[in-house]
C-alpha cells in the first residue's frame, strides 16, 4: 500500500518557495514570531522525509546540525554524496520507487521537503496524497514555485488555520483525478 505524501510548505503570497537562487531569508522574520505554526505536531505525525538533490545541499549550506533527526530521508539524485548524516540515504530513483521503498521498511506518512521540481514531478504522477502551504504574507515577485510546472487537480480544504504572525496555513486533500467528459 502506498504511504501518505504531504508536501508541507512555506509559500510566499504569490506562491514561490525561494528567491530564484535559492534563498529563503524572507522567512526569517516569521520564523523569529516564537510560534512553531504547527510544525512540531506535524514532524512528530510523519514517518520519513523525501527530497531532491537540490533541496539536500540547499540545506547542508546551512551551518548547524541536519534539521531532520530521528526520521529516515531519501534523497533522489543522479549523483549521490558519500558523507551523509545519519539516516539519510540517497538513491537515483523515480518517487514511487522510493515511496514503495519506505512503505516496505513501514513507513505510512512521508513529508515532501521543499523542492517546486519534485513536488511538481510527484504531482504530475499522481503521488501527493495532501497539500499543507504555510502562506507567509511576503511577496517576492519571482523565484522557485511551489510547483516547477503547471498542473491542474482539484483540492478539498481539510483545514485553515491563521497565526498571529499573519501566516494562514491552508491544509489540503488533493482529489483524484476525474476521468474527462469526452462525450462517450
Amino acid at each position: 500500500m502506498k504511504p501518505t505524501l504531504i508536501y508541507y510548505v512555506a509559500a510566499s503570497l504569490d506562491g514561490y518557495i525561494a528567491r530564484p537562487d535559492g534563498r529563503v531569508d524572507w522567512l526569517e522574520a516569521t520564523q523569529s514570531s516564537g510560534d512553531d505554526h504547527g510544525y512540531h505536531a506535524f514532524y512528530d505525525s510523519i514517518d520519513a522525509l523525501l527530497m531532491g538533490r537540490m533541496t539536500f545541499d540547499t540545506l547542508m549550506d546551512f551551518e548547524g546540525d541536519w534539521p531532520y533527526p530521528g526520521k529516515p530521508c531519501r534523497v533522489l539524485t543522479r549523483h549521490p554524496h558519500e558523507q551523509l548524516p545519519e539516516g539519510v540515504s540517497m538513491h537515483h530513483c523515480t518517487p514511487i520507487e522510493a515511496l514503495t521503498e519506505l512503505a516496505e521498511q513501514g513507513h505510512q506518512r512521508i513529508w515532501l521537503v521543499g523542492g517546486g521540481s519534485l513536488a511538481g514531478n510527484c504531482f504530475a504522477a499522481g503521488l501527493l496524497d495532501e497539500l499543507v502551504v504555510s502562506v507567509v504574507p511576503y511577496l517576492l515577485g519571482a523565484g522557485i514555485p511551489m510547483f516547477s510546472s503547471g498542473l491542474e487537480r482539484s483540492l478539498k480544504l481539510h483545514e485553515q488555520r491563521s497565526f498571529s504572525s499573519g501566516v494562514v496555513q491552508l491544509h489540503y486533500q488533493v482529489l483524484p483525478e476525474s476521468p474527462v467528459d469526452n462525450g462517450l
